[in-house]
C-alpha cells in the first residue's frame, strides 16, 4: 500500500513525504519512507505507469512553509537551489535504472 502526505509535517514532525505499507508478512503494517519532499511542499497525485516502472507524484508549493517562508526568503529554492530562482511546484517521474517495478 502506498501513502502520501499533504500537508502533514506539523503532524508527523518530518518534510510531507511518500511511504510504502507491508501488507503482508511479519513486515505487515511497518510503513517504509519511500521519498521526501522538499521543505514546505505537500505531496500529491501519487500514480504508477499501468507496468509499475514508473511513479509520479506533484511537488506542491516547496519553500511554502507558513512559519519561516517570505517571498524573499523561502524555506527551500526546490528544484533549482539557485539563490536567483524562485521554488517551483513540479511533478516528479521516479523509476529503477534496471527497468524494474518501482518499490520491489
Amino acid at each position: 500500500m502506498w501513502i502520501t502526505t499533504d500537508g502533514m509535517a506539523d503532524n508527523l514532525g518530518a518534510n510531507d513525504g511518500a511511504w510504502v505499507v507491508e501488507t503482508e508478512g511479519p513486515s505487515r503494517g511497518l510503513a517504509k519512507q519511500f521519498l521526501s519532499g522538499p521543505v514546505g511542499c505537500e505531496i500529491c497525485g501519487p500514480e504508477f505507469t499501468p507496468d509499475n516502472r514508473t511513479f509520479f507524484v506533484a511537488i506542491q508549493h516547496p519553500g511554502g512553509d507558513e512559519k519561516t517562508s517570505t517571498m524573499d526568503q523561502p524555506t527551500s529554492r526546490w528544484p533549482d537551489y539557485k539563490s536567483d530562482m524562485p521554488p517551483r511546484p513540479s511533478v516528479v517521474a521516479i523509476y529503477r535504472t534496471d527497468g524494474g517495478k518501482v518499490g520491489t
